[in-house]
C-alpha cells in the first residue's frame, strides 16, 4: 500500500528572499529600514495623474523628488480612461498622449463619466492590487483625496481593501453637491500629506480639503499648480510621513 506524506511548504519570508535573490522582479516592492535584518513592504500607491496628462507625465514629474523618498515607495501609475478632448496644457513640455478621468462643466459642478471613471480604477486595482494609498496631482488629486468617502459610503471601491494612506498635491474637493455629499460625509481619517503651493490656483481649496482631513500633514512650497522639488524642510516632513506610514504597516 502506498503511503503519501504530506510534508508542509515552508514559509519563506520576504527577506530571506530579497537578500538571496537580490534580482527577484518584485525586490522593488522591499526596503531596508535601519539594520540590514529590518526589511519592510514599502507603501503601494496609485499614481493617478492631472487633468489632460498621462501616468508616464506624472511619473517624470514624481521623480523630481530625490531617491532617498522615491526608493521607500512602490509607484504605480495609471493612465486616465479617457483620450483628452481638447488642449492639453502640458503641450509642448510633455509629449503626447494625454488622458483626462472624467468631464465637467464650466462651473465644475457637474460631471460626465465619473461613474465609468471610478469602476476603470477599482478594476485596475483588483487587477493589480492591493494598494496601501493613492498618489494624486490636481484632477487625480481630487479623485484621491474623495475615494475614501465615496468607499466608505458604498459608492466606489467596494471590491478592494480600505484606501489608508494619501499624498495630495495641488489638491481640491469635489465641487458637485450629489458627489460631495457622499466624498465628505465624515472626515477623511486616512492618513494624509497635502502639498500647498503658494501661487497655485487650487490653494484655497486645498486648504479647504486639508480642513476636512483628521491629523493632515502638509508641505508647504513657493511654486504654483505643479508637483514641486523638496527643500530641506519639505524633504524632511516628506521622509517623516513615509517613515510614520511603513512603520503603520509593519503594526499591522
Amino acid at each position: 500500500m502506498a503511503i503519501n506524506l504530506c510534508v508542509p511548504k515552508p514559509q519563506v519570508s520576504p527577506t530571506f528572499l530579497l537578500y538571496k535573490f537580490p534580482d527577484r522582479e518584485d525586490s522593488h516592492k522591499f526596503c531596508k529600514m535601519g539594520s540590514e535584518a529590518e526589511i519592510v513592504r514599502k507603501p503601494r500607491f496609485l499614481c493617478l495623474h492631472g487633468f489632460r496628462t498621462s501616468g508616464e507625465i506624472l511619473k517624470t514629474q514624481v521623480h523630481k523628488w530625490p531617491e532617498s523618498v522615491l526608493q521607500k515607495l512602490d509607484l504605480v501609475y495609471l493612465d486616465a480612461p479617457f483620450p483628452s478632448q481638447g488642449k492639453s496644457d502640458v503641450e509642448g513640455i510633455f509629449d503626447p498622449p494625454y488622458y483626462e478621468w472624467f468631464q465637467f462643466n464650466k462651473e465644475f459642478v457637474e460631471y460626465t463619466n465619473l461613474d465609468e471613471c471610478l469602476a476603470y480604477i477599482e478594476d485596475f486595482m483588483i487587477k493589480n492590487g492591493p494598494f496601501d494609498g493613492l498618489l494624486g496631482f490636481s484632477q487625480g488629486a481630487i479623485l484621491s483625496a474623495g475615494l475614501p468617502g465615496l468607499q466608505a459610503t458604498g459608492v466606489a471601491l467596494t471590491k478592494v481593501p480600505k484606501i489608508k494612506f494619501l499624498i495630495i498635491i495641488g489638491g481640491a474637493m469635489f465641487k458637485s453637491p450629489s458627489v460631495a455629499e457622499k466624498a465628505y460625509d465624515s472626515p477623511i481619517k486616512c492618513t494624509s500629506l497635502h502639498f500647498l503651493g503658494k501661487t497655485d490656483f487650487l490653494k484655497e481649496y486645498g486648504m479647504e480639503l486639508v480642513k476636512k482631513c483628521v491629523d493632515p500633514v502638509v508641505i508647504h512650497h513657493p511654486k504654483g499648480h505643479t508637483i514641486p522639488r523638496l527643500d530641506e524642510k519639505g524633504l524632511e516632513t516628506m521622509l517623516s510621513f513615509v517613515d510614520k506610514i511603513q512603520n503603520m504597516l509593519l503594526d499591522k
